[in-house]
């Protein structure tokens, strides 16, 4: 037998039984459908997390990501041994792993929450009907979006496009369910674990992660923190803090949700305790909940977004075939953040140095990269899955392509992001500038923003690229796109 509803029923015969719970993008135990009704279906439960990076078309983590899982899982099973229960640590291609482990076990059922990239959905489809065959249920829940990408449509029944249209549907279905709390106690079944330092998650050689471990506190108690320290002191006057990258304004949830440390259904209900004084900064707070759902959304009809332009006529734009190799001295100058544009240059080290970016300068170093350098959207969305710790495999591609003029609801191409201007206008006394670009320390406010004019310091780059030429290249390139 095998559902996808959000039931669990079985029959009394079986609930002696063992079962499995297995995690994937959902590494909490508060508000965990699949891991709540394993617990409530009765006898022995094993929780299992598997590292698969074997599955055909499952993309593997990225350096930043692998460090944020070490240490999630870390806290996962710190949690669970505090609720009485362990964390079974597997790896491998999860249509060999799972099934031999089912076995070993005698497990009459397998519960797990729904996941929406195409290859994901293609190995628990498969798994799913293996385990009906063999007499194995499966329950399937839905946990990390408050809207499954089908169930909302247009009222011709197709997918969205448009963001707005999109989150104004979404809206009408009625308020998302409330969260769920922790799940019963349950005995813990055993089977043998791999140990999680075997996974080499962590960097070793070099170990560049000290900025990311003081910088963040993967899991679910650091996700329950931030979203207290976020509600405490951050959320009334968020839409106008959340522009400015000096300021600590946004929520910083992005990697907690990524892993599913606190899902988004916690986020929301959590913000109905708030004043009525932050209305508006909570709606705008909901509409950022609003465009990753649309990200996933996106992803969900058309899984190849981080490799295909949305926008097929995209596909004959004339990018710099030099600039857009990895090795490339202009991909390397942006990376380690070396362009001599402070703002670009602060963001890329922000990146470097912490895992995360401020969003407004994720737009500003992203146009630079693909419109001032001309270099494949492509490549800098597979530089930051390699680097942000928030890498979503539907956020990331999406607003690389949002940005590039190719995607759903993108950016026009012809907006074109100035990163003296917006560095002016976002960072006007240049503390963001300074606090990761120390070569600049001394440099005062006005001349800050364009230190090329001022004379900047010896041990800082000169502007790499005229801003107004490469303005020009791409409104020409683009015009040439059009033409084509």
């Amino acid at each position: 037998m095998t559902t996808d509803s959000d039931s669990s029923t079985n029959s009394g015969a079986d609930r002696a039984a063992p079962s499995i719970v297995w995690l994937r993008d959902d590494l909490r135990l508060a508000d965990n459908p699949a891991l709540d009704a394993a617990a409530r279906h009765g006898g022995p439960l094993l929780v299992l997390f598997l590292l698969d990076e074997q599955s055909p078309g499952v993309r593997p983590l990225g350096a930043a990501s692998r460090w944020w899982l070490h240490h999630s899982l870390t806290s996962l099973a710190e949690s669970l041994r505090g609720h009485g229960a362990g964390l079974v640590l597997r790896s491998g291609a999860a249509g060999k792993v799972l099934p031999k482990l089912v076995a070993d076990l005698g497990a009459t059922a397998v519960f797990w929450n729904r996941r929406y990239g195409a290859a994901e959905r293609a190995v628990d489809k498969d798994l799913a009907g293996q385990f009906a065959r063999e007499g194995v249920q499966t329950y399937s829940f839905q946990a990390n979006l408050l809207h499954e990408p089908w169930t909302v449509t247009t009222g011709a029944g197709q997918p969205y496009k448009v963001f707005t249209p999109f989150w104004r549907a979404c809206q009408q279905l009625g308020e998302p369910r409330s969260p769920l709390s922790l799940p019963a106690p349950f005995d813990s079944a055993v089977a043998q674990t791999e140990d999680l330092a075997d996974w080499q998650l962590l960097p070793t050689k070099p170990d560049w992660a000290g900025g990311l471990a003081k910088e963040w506190s993967p899991g679910e108690p650091g996700a329950k923190a931030r979203l207290a320290d976020f509600l405490d002191r951050h959320a009334e006057g968020y839409a106008t803090g959340r522009e400015l990258p000096a300021v600590e304004a946004t929520s910083r949830l992005s990697p907690h949700l990524r892993f599913g440390e606190i899902s988004p259904f916690q986020v929301r209900a959590a913000l109905r305790y708030q004043p009525s004084s932050a209305a508006e900064d909570l709606r705008v707070f909901r509409t950022e909940l609003g465009w990753r759902e649309f990200c996933w959304h996106l992803l969900y009809h058309n899984p190849d977004l981080a490799s295909v332009n949305y926008r097929p006529e995209f596909d004959r734009f004339p990018w710099d075939a030099d600039a857009s190799q990895p090795s490339s001295p202009q991909q390397q100058a942006w990376r380690t953040g070396r362009t001599g544009f402070p703002l670009v240059d602060a963001g890329m080290r922000q990146l470097w140095e912490t895992g995360w970016m401020h969003n407004r300068v994720r737009m500003v170093t992203a146009s630079f990269l693909i419109k001032n350098l001309l270099v494949d959207w492509r490549q800098g969305e597979a530089w930051f899955w390699d680097t942000l710790v928030d890498a979503d495999a539907a956020n990331n591609p999406a607003n690389w392509q949002w940005v590039a003029g190719s995607g759903a609801d993108a950016s026009p191409y012809f907006r074109i992001f100035n990163p003296v201007t917006q560095s002016r206008k976002f960072d006007a006394e240049g503390t963001y500038l300074r606090r990761f670009l120390p070569e600049l320390a001394d440099v005062n406010a006005k001349d800050i923003h364009e230190p090329w004019k001022a004379g900047a310091p010896g041990n800082y780059p000169p502007a790499t690229v005229d801003l107004a030429a490469s303005r020009r290249r791409a409104l020409d390139a683009y015009a040439l796109l059009k033409e084509l």
